[in-house]
């Protein structure tokens, strides 16, 4: 399956762990090698000062496809 920043930001939306956390802009996609099947996906949220949403994000897992994700 495909990764782009649609399918991301559909999985994203998706999620309860998203709920009430807005997306600053369309996820940023990096492959890590060319050989491996493995991406970093960047997001960023619109956050208080004290980014006390990202930090409820932190060490929570959710599944992309049949991938498992941590952030």
């Amino acid at each position: 399956m495909p990764i782009n920043s649609e399918v991301m930001e559909t999985v994203i939306k998706s999620m309860h762990i998203f709920n009430n956390i807005n997306i600053a802009s369309k996820p940023h996609i990096v492959k890590v090698f060319p050989k491996y099947d493995i991406v970093i996906v960047w997001i960023d949220i619109w956050d208080s000062q004290s980014s006390t949403t990202a930090k409820t994000l932190i060490n929570r897992c959710f599944n992309v496809s049949s991938f498992v994700t941590t952030i």
